[in-house]
């Protein structure tokens, strides 16, 4: 089997309303989706994380940097693909774009593989840990309006979020530090002090202010504080985890085994947060997860995309082992998007792919399909209606 042609298919459309976090409000949603042609007529699916004209960006290097690179290789040879790409680029990038593009690429080789031997992804990777995986919600997105009014917006979201069974929630921040104190304590106080709480920073403060916001979250018993200083401020990091008890949570920002072996050995964080569809696709994933496992740090996904992320995340959290393990352990959960309905995650498939109704119906959890591959097939006909063209 041989690699004939890979394309890759921006897709955008317009929000009800402005949403934002930390660094940026944003109009648009975007996902950028990699399709790999075989010369046996098995196409493979992979998604490379990049909001916005970041995706544009990494269309070009998938299509004209990877592409040229590996037409005419067997598929089926990743491991070999993977580092003949990055080998090439690493002179140009170890981080950032070029491994975002090289994971959705990555991706939709393991897609192919799971498509010819007729087996679903998760079995190619170890075979099920959990039948079934928690589920938590994150919506609670930055809007321009008064803290105020943000507080009564928080209040109602996370009192949906929780209505729907989801098992924990995770909420923006980044208003500064008093004001996203305001915000934490009015949801805490709307779900309850035994419902599981994070927070996501997305990287907006100093050390002296994290450590403020860190404080005033041990006392409101706050799960994780994710990204609350800035990525390569290892040693804001390590302090931080050393202050405060709140789990420092970080690592969506990080990639190959290289950058995570650094972040891993620097003790930066409590709970790790890959990101496959950014750090190196599933060939990298594997071994990411396999550093955080020797070094006993849980792994939780970043997810953020469309269905094609999502599928791909629940596979990958079917086949992760508890941490340290035990009768009673603590388990790995998938993020989900409960902002405005997402068209990326519910019409894109050809397949029915229906997490929230899962979540509804199994009390918090979802299960992962035993189709081959990632399990789902993105539309065509989507695609064309909904794909940027520059």
């Amino acid at each position: 089997m041989k690699i004939t042609s890979i394309k890759s298919h921006v897709l955008k459309y317009e929000l009800e309303k402005e949403l934002g976090y930390s660094q940026q409000y944003y109009k648009h949603r975007t996902a950028h989706l990699v399709e790999v042609q075989t010369d046996e007529g098995i196409t493979g699916w992979g998604e490379c994380f990049g909001p916005g004209n970041i995706a544009l960006a990494n269309k070009f290097i998938v299509e004209k940097v990877i592409q040229p690179l590996i037409i005419g290789e067997d598929p089926l040879n990743k491991e070999h693909i993977w580092h003949k790409v990055y080998n090439l680029l690493r002179d140009s990038g170890q981080k950032g774009m070029p491994i975002q593009a090289l994971s959705g690429v990555d991706i939709a080789l393991w897609d192919i593989l799971g498509k010819k031997t007729k087996t679903p992804l998760y079995q190619l990777i170890g075979g099920k840990c959990n039948e079934q995986v928690p589920v938590y919600g994150y919506g609670m997105m930055l809007q321009k309006k008064s803290t105020s009014e943000l507080i009564d917006l928080f209040k109602e979201e996370a009192s949906q979020i929780k209505s729907k069974n989801f098992k924990a929630m995770k909420m923006k921040i980044g208003l500064g530090p008093v004001e996203d104190l305001k915000l934490v304590r009015a949801v805490r106080e709307v779900v309850g002090k035994d419902f599981r709480l994070m927070v996501d920073a997305n990287h907006a403060y100093t050390l002296n202010d994290a450590l403020y916001v860190g404080r005033g979250l041990d006392e409101l018993d706050i799960f994780w504080f994710e990204e609350p200083v800035a990525p390569e401020d290892y040693d804001g990091y390590r302090e931080l985890k050393q202050k405060i008890n709140t789990n420092i949570a970080g690592g969506e920002a990080e990639f190959t085994k290289y950058g995570w072996n650094e972040l891993i050995k620097s003790k930066c964080i409590d709970i790790a947060q890959p990101e496959v569809c950014g750090l190196g696709g599933i060939t990298e994933y594997l071994k990411v997860s396999a550093i955080a496992q020797a070094n006993f740090i849980p792994v939780v996904n970043h997810v953020w995309g469309s269905a094609v992320s999502i599928a791909t995340n629940l596979h990958l959290l079917t086949a992760q082992p508890d941490m340290p393990g035990g009768l009673f352990p603590s388990k790995t959960m998938l993020e989900f998007d409960t902002t405005e309905k997402n068209i990326f995650i519910t019409d894109l498939p050809t397949e029915s792919f229906s997490i929230l109704e899962q979540v509804k119906e199994n009390n918090g959890f979802a299960s992962v399909s035993d189709n081959p591959g990632i399990g789902i097939t993105p539309n065509h006909d989507f695609i064309k209606e909904f794909e940027v063209n520059e």
